[in-house]
Formats: structure tokens, C-alpha cells, sequence
């Protein structure tokens, strides 16, 4: 088991991890060993989290989340395969911690005195404008 928080912990077999081979300088080592690790994340079908944590776990990386709901985390920052491994299980971790915490609620204020002003300014303009269009009244008999 993975910790997260105190309430939420992953089940390691939930993780897929494989190995592919990272660019970036290394010699001739880059060209024969796997050493970026891509870590695979089922977000949507995870019995592990909570539905609201779920939700903004997939609000919250969006843009590397599959149409079948799985997270996949590329690490390729180091040289070392276990340390690439490491460093991809921290991000995950850090990202579901992110979205374990719920957002304050947001408390509504009275909009401000200038955006009134601005508000009823726009609004006499428009109503100028609306009454320059009207159509003059026949002054004659």
C-alpha cells in the first residue's frame, strides 16, 4: 500500500509500470537501456479513491488522461531506471495529494461600488444609444 493521507492509500497492483528508452544525453547507454519509466493509473477505476478526491484527480490532469480514465506519468529525469521509477511514483502521489484536498468554499461578497458605477454607465449609454434609433415624433397637427 501506498500512503497518500490519512484517509486515502493506493494498492500497489492498481500501478502498471513499464520501461522504454529516454532521450537526452547518456552516450551509447541511451540507445540500449530502457530507462524512462511510463507508470499507468486506472484514475476511473480505482477502488482506492474517493469519488470526490476522483473527480478532481481527473479535473486536475486532464490533459494527460485518457478517454478510458487512465493516468499515464512519463519519467525520464534521471539516468537510473529505479530512480526514474521513484520519481514517477512521487508525482502520482503528489498529484492525488493535490486532489485530496477538497478547494476552500468560496464566499459571495456584494459586487464593488466601481463595478456598479461602470454597470449603470454602460447601461444609460446603451439606453442613449437605443433612444437616438427611435423614429422623431411629427411635430405638425
Amino acid at each position: 500500500m501506498i500512503p497518500i493521507t490519512d484517509d486515502v492509500a493506493l494498492d500497489e497492483r492498481e500501478l502498471s509500470e513499464s520501461f522504454i528508452r529516454a532521450s537526452g544525453p547518456g552516450g551509447q547507454n541511451v540507445n540500449k537501456v530502457a530507462s524512462a519509466a511510463q507508470l499507468r493509473f486506472d484514475v476511473r477505476g480505482s477502488p482506492s479513491l474517493p469519488a470526490p478526491v476522483r473527480a478532481r484527480l481527473e479535473k486536475l490532469v486532464r490533459a494527460r488522461i485518457s478517454h478510458d480514465g487512465v493516468l499515464v506519468i512519463t519519467a525520464r529525469r534521471y539516468r537510473s531506471q529505479d530512480m526514474n521509477r521513484a520519481d514517477a511514483r512521487n508525482r502520482l502521489v503528489a498529484l492525488i495529494r493535490r486532489a485530496a484536498t477538497p478547494p476552500p468554499p468560496r464566499r459571495a461578497t456584494p459586487p464593488p461600488a466601481a463595478s456598479r458605477e461602470r454597470r449603470l454607465a454602460d447601461k444609460a449609454r446603451r439606453a442613449a444609444l437605443k433612444e437616438q434609433r427611435r423614429k422623431a415624433p411629427d411635430d405638425e397637427p
